[in-house]
């Protein structure tokens, strides 16, 4: 129960609490030995400083690289640098691993070579190829130079495939055995090692050629008979992946099946590596959060304490369309102007008709661009939703036009105004259906991103759609 409150939110935000602190105090120790004055005042600084880095040093050291990273990516950049220069050299690789991408370029940008190629030395082939893509070209060529044959096929390897395909993703850690060995022969070679990898719920069964043969789970091995022969115990129809496999369609079937490792075998059987449950949690992770940005505009993750210049050159180019789209907008309910004039509730009313479409339409996108993430939905779906979806902005439309418009009578006693509010309402919500079944599923039909900027069309549309249908009606029959 300990160990679970100590890796608790609550605990890691107390300890973030206490590193700020930390430097809190060691500033301000700082700036009063500094005001002191006497011959001795240069040593008890450097006394005072030795020992406030210290007590740092010893809280981030009981730390686990994850939570260090949490640390790191919740300080501004000036603190951020200070407390990485106070972690230790031998743990810079794994932190490294953990931070997120726009704050490792932050942390790696404040190393030098030699520190960077000691962080990486540190780092199996798998996690090198997680780290390389934000090295310096002339850093990963001298690494490579330090890595032996092995390590740099291994490398080489997975940086050759794309970074959403299984191949990117897989893990060269494993154990391997015969199948023509008895259960006690294996149980003795595996007391042979330090430890195992990480989430060794099972043993690859190869052949002379390294071709796989089938998985051994450790449960069987734990509880079958020791003088039975590995081939009789063994499962022979694992789950298994191609390197160039989608690793998102990896990680549904690890949720699928509820696997914690998987074997990664070639297209002529051969064992490549695995694939791991804490690699298919990250892929996963960070395929939400990136879906998140898209639908926002956002290009790319964000340092929170990232400079004005970063934060302005990730998020302009989505700001530029929503602003053709606001003057858009404003251009539809200027054609209408003396229509306003006539009827001042428009003006009032208008903005609801458009924001209740807006909603209706994020939430068909959203789930649209769910079912394309899970596998469900693909293009030859889009006759089905889309009737689907109609049918459930027609029933909302109707239902909530009823409701506005009863209100819009009771604020202006106007049953016309009513009726063309209902009919906006209804027309409107009718036009987010549509749009937000086909935006995603175009989108995924070109090969783009189905989720970016889902967010920013979609309300532009509605917007200037609902102006455009409301201020029309209102034009037609109440002027």
């Amino acid at each position: 129960m300990s160990e679970l409150n100590r890796k608790s939110p609550e605990s890691l935000q107390d300890r973030l609490d206490q590193v700020v602190q930390l430097l809190n105090r060691h500033r301000l120790v700082e700036n009063l030995v500094h005001k002191q004055e006497g011959q001795h005042q240069e040593l008890v600084e450097h006394l005072v400083h030795q020992q406030n880095l210290a007590e740092l040093q010893r809280k981030l050291d009981e730390l686990h690289p994850a939570d260090v990273a949490f640390i790191l990516e919740s300080l501004p950049l000036e603190e951020r640098l200070a407390i990485w220069q106070l972690v230790r050299s031998e743990r810079d690789g794994d932190i490294l691993l953990e931070v997120s991408d726009a704050v490792r370029e932050t942390l790696i940008a404040d190393m030098d070579s030699h520190e960077i190629i000691a962080a990486a030395n540190s780092l199996d082939a798998d996690e090198l190829a997680d780290l390389a893509p934000d090295l310096p070209r002339d850093v990963v060529r001298e690494l490579m130079d330090t890595l032996d044959a092995q390590q740099r096929e291994r490398l080489k390897s997975a940086l050759s495939y794309d970074e959403d395909q299984v191949g990117a993703l897989m893990d060269f850690d494993m154990v391997t055995i015969r199948d023509d060995v008895t259960l006690e022969v294996v149980i003795r070679y595996l007391r042979r090692f330090d430890e195992l990898p990480d989430h060794t719920d099972k043993l690859f069964v190869v052949d002379t050629e390294g071709a796989l043969k089938g998985v051994l789970p450790i449960k069987k091995l734990l509880v079958g008979s020791p003088d039975a022969l590995v081939g009789e115990v063994m499962a022979e129809d694992p789950v298994v992946f191609d390197p160039e496999d989608d690793a998102g369609e990896a990680a549904q079937a690890f949720e699928r099946y509820d696997l914690v490792t998987a074997p990664v075998v070639d297209a002529k059987g051969k064992l490549c590596g695995r694939l791991t449950i804490d690699e298919m949690v990250d892929y996963i992770r960070e395929e939400s959060e990136a879906e998140v940005l898209n639908a926002a505009g956002l290009r790319e993750e964000e340092d929170i304490f990232a400079s004005v210049w970063k934060s302005v050159r990730n998020r302009w180019a989505w700001l530029a369309i929503n602003l053709c789209t606001a003057l858009v907008a404003s251009r539809v309910i200027g054609l209408f102007e003396g229509s306003i004039e006539k009827l001042v509730a428009l003006a009032a009313l208008m903005p609801i008709v458009a924001g209740v479409g807006g909603n209706s339409g994020n939430q068909t996108i959203t789930m649209i661009v769910r079912g394309i993430a899970t596998g469900q939905v693909q293009v030859a779906h889009g006759k089905r939703l889309l009737r689907k979806e109609v049918g459930v902005a027609l029933f909302n439309g109707l239902f909530w036009g009823m409701v506005l418009a009863g209100v819009a009578y009771l604020l202006y006693g106007n049953l016309p105004l009513s009726v063309v509010l209902l009919s906006a309402m209804t027309l409107n919500m009718l036009l987010a259906a549509v749009m937000g079944v086909f935006i995603p599923l175009i989108r995924l039909r070109l090969g783009r991103d189905p989720a970016l900027g889902s967010s920013v069309m979609i309300t532009a549309i509605t917007d200037s759609g609902g102006f455009f249908i409301f201020l029309g009606l209102a034009t037609i029959f109440l002027l």
